[in-house]
């Protein structure tokens, strides 16, 4: 038996203040978006690099309050260019975890956890 990617579904509520956060501040891209009709509700899958991410402002699909940890080979790199965006609604910062990675968890503007780790699994 085989499993494929998984691909976590994240609650948002304002169109506006995810594309800031998401495409502007983390530099994810969209990969496409999906209405049912004009002024309903968007469902859009963003990426970087390998990760994968659907944003829903469907009440349906999921809660907000997520939490996911996102595996990153440059960490510090990372760290390192969000701070150089000056984005005023979050300042991160690197925490080394007890088992000896490091750790960057960022609250996007809907309570969703994003955490970001050197914890690369083979």
């Amino acid at each position: 038996m085989k499993f494929g990617k998984t691909t976590p579904i994240l609650r948002i509520f304002d169109e506006a203040k995810a594309r800031e956060f998401y495409i502007e501040f983390l530099g994810f891209q969209v990969d496409w978006e999906h209405r049912f009709a004009e002024g309903m509700p968007l469902y859009m899958q963003v990426s970087k690099d390998g990760c994968v991410l659907h944003l829903s402002e469907h009440h349906g699909d999921c809660s907000p309050g997520a939490a996911l940890r996102i595996e990153a080979d440059e960490l510090e790199a990372f760290h390192q260019q969000l701070h150089a965006a000056d984005y005023k609604y979050a300042k991160p910062g690197l925490e080394v975890m007890p088992w000896g990675s490091q750790d960057m968890t960022i609250a996007d503007p809907f309570g969703n956890r994003l955490t970001f780790t050197d914890a690369i699994s083979t």
